[in-house]
This record gives C-alpha cells, structure tokens and sequence, in this order.
C-alpha cells in the first residue's frame, strides 16, 4: 500500500520527511523512485496522470494539490477510487486576502483612479460608505463562507447564493434557481468562488450580468471556463458594470493580444488568487489517511454525483 506524491522535488522531499514522521509504515514514493503503480492505493497530484483508471486499478484515494478538482474525470477513476480536494488553512487565508483586497479595490473606485493616474488626471470621484454597497459571494463552500467571514469587519451588507439552502447568520442566503433573480438584483459586488460544473460553465454570462444592478462589479475567483469574457467586456463597455477584478481566464496563460489583458476598468492577476501552503497540505493530508484508514469520512470529499 504505497503514497505517490505527484510533485515537485521540493515539496516531495518536505512531504518524505513529514510522512515518514507521522506514517512511517506507509511506503512513499515520489516521481524518480522505482515504484509498482500496482501497488499505489493513495496519490497526491494536481492533474491526472495518463490512462489512470489502466495504471492505478488499486487505487483508493485520488487527493488534488489544490482546492480544484475540475481538473479530474470521474469516469477515469477506477470505480473505487475517492477524489479529495485540498483544504488547508493556507489556500483559505490566501483566498480571504485576495478577495477582500478585490472588493476594496472596486469599493474605493481602484480601477478608475488607475486610469486617471495614467491620464494625469486629478479628480476626486464620489464615495459610498459600506453600509451602502451590497456584497454577494456565488458559492457558499469552505472558502465562501471563510470570505464573507473576512468581509464582515467592513459593514458591508453580505447575501450568498449556493445551488442547495445555506443558512449563515448576518449573511442573507439565496439559494437554486429561484433564488438567483433576487440575489443578483441585491449585489453590488458580485464574487465568484463556484465550483466547476456543467451547471456552472459559462454563469458569468451576458444574461447573468444584465441582472446586477447599474455600476456593479465583478471579483471572479471560480474558475476560467465559468466567465463569458467577451459578455463581461461588453458589460464594461455599455457601462452597465464598473469594473472588474479576474484572477482566472480560459485559456491560461492567458494568450498576447486578449481583450482582458488591457480593458482599462479590468484588474488581472495570473491565477494567484490562493495557492496550497506545503507544510499545512502535508498534515492534511496525513489527517485524511488517517481518518480513511479508520472507516471516517475524510475532509474534503468530492461527491460524484454533484463534481465538488
């Protein structure tokens, strides 16, 4: 019963040293190391080795590097095997940064004062308190809730919207498709943290954005397939949105010559939103061996039916 860690040599070689404190019965391998894939019943990576369900046929849990799992097709999964995405305290903290970071930018005008700088151009534009700007955050999981959490401090008003019923106290929670038309008309400032599905390829549309307010904005830290950038750009354009923070895009890199990199009211980052913390990804991942090998459900579980 061996663990694969699919990684770089540096984080291999901090993963090596920590299981072999923490699990020094489970044999570990890494890339380089003579390895029988036969053999391999854990495996840590970030996107699906070739033919996975033919060269891991033993496998029983499939753990991704990061808090992604769009990346994995369940039916190359060997029948048994459990998908588990990454959640650790490093990938929320960083997720809370950047989004509150977004939402202030937006919030105090960041966009348009850019412009102006690079006009040379001093003009001071009109202020809303926070009180006064209604916050809304699609995808009410761990790092959802983690950011309205981060948000709070501000005073502004928080909604949420999710595909099943949340209930947070202070945030005003929406929920299915019923619920989205009154979630929308009440945001503001529009954060995007959904999971990849069919059913969200393609939210961020044309249709979506028509029904945010006037002069709303956009924090998009979901996933790239998930944005219609060109619906967004138009948006911009018509003034119907202000402005927009996006950390990611389809394709990435994001290709020379693309709309997004140069709309004045349009603040691009390269997918550097959150990004796992070796060392706390370790332990939680040699906490979910744990439970797994005492029959308890372990963090983070993807369930197949629903893709998250």
């Amino acid at each position: 019963m061996t663990f694969f860690c699919n990684t770089d040599a540096g984080r291999g070689d901090l993963f090596r040293r920590l299981f072999g404190e923490a699990l020094p019965d489970l044999p570990f391998a890494v890339p380089g190391d003579d390895v029988d894939a036969a053999e391999v019943r854990y495996l840590l990576t970030w996107t699906a080795p070739p033919n996975l369900r033919d060269a891991y046929p033993a496998l029983e849990v499939l753990f991704s590097t990061g808090a992604g799992v769009d990346q994995f097709r369940f039916d190359d999964l060997p029948p048994q095997t459990q998908l588990v995405r990454m959640i650790e305290p490093g990938i929320t903290a960083m997720m809370q940064e950047y989004v509150v970071m977004g939402v202030l930018a937006l919030h105090r005008g960041l966009p348009a004062y850019l412009g102006q700088q690079a006009r040379e151009e001093w003009k001071v534009l009109p202020a809303v308190p926070a009180a006064g700007r209604r916050v809304g955050v699609m995808g009410l999981g761990e790092l959802g809730k983690a950011v309205l959490e981060a948000l709070r401090p501000f005073d502004f008003p928080l909604a949420g919207w999710s595909r099943s019923a949340r209930d947070i106290p202070g945030v005003v929670c929406h929920s299915g498709a019923s619920g989205l038309q009154d979630f929308l008309a009440a945001t503001d400032i529009l954060i995007c943290l959904l999971p990849l599905t069919d059913e969200t390829r393609g939210i961020l549309s044309a249709d979506l954005f028509a029904r945010l307010p006037q002069g709303a904005g956009l924090v998009h830290a979901g996933r790239g397939q998930q944005l219609d950038a060109a619906a967004l750009i138009a948006a911009l354009d018509s003034g119907h949105l202000e402005a927009a923070v996006i950390d990611v895009c389809d394709p990435e890199p994001l290709p020379p010559g693309h709309p997004l990199w140069h709309h004045p009211r349009i603040l691009l980052t390269p997918h550097v939103a959150s990004q796992t913390n070796a060392e706390t990804a370790a332990q939680v991942v040699i906490d979910n061996i744990r439970r797994h090998r005492r029959g308890e459900p372990m963090v983070g579980l993807v369930t197949r039916e629903r893709g998250y």
